[in-house]
């Protein structure tokens, strides 16, 4: 199974800035080992199943608030497929031979 999930998730409660908030929630994405890919609207994470993907959201939410956010948006959005894997990488790669190298 495949578990694509995308997500943003910031505090609105500590200033204009927030690539401070911002960076330690990657930074317990990448030290998750799950594949990820950050853009600069959200992440898109791959995991084999989706209590694993919840668990990372909670863990997230977590780093926020020990760090003293009272106030957490976050979007979620799941892609969930049976008998699949590595779907981050292989999406890409079909839509490329169809048009050739995507900006990424």
């Amino acid at each position: 199974m495949s578990v694509l999930l995308e997500m943003a998730m910031f505090p609105t409660d500590q200033g204009e800035s927030k690539s401070e908030y911002v960076a330690q929630v990657i930074s317990l994405i990448r030290q998750s080992g799950y594949t990820y890919q950050l853009t600069s609207m959200g992440t898109i994470i791959e995991t084999n199943e989706i209590g694993q993907a919840l668990k990372l959201v909670e863990e997230c939410y977590n780093i926020l608030e020990s760090n003293g956010c009272n106030r957490v948006y976050s979007t979620l959005t799941f892609d969930i497929r049976k008998g699949h894997d590595n779907r981050l990488k292989s999406k890409i790669e079909s839509i490329e031979k169809h048009i050739g190298e995507v900006s990424k």
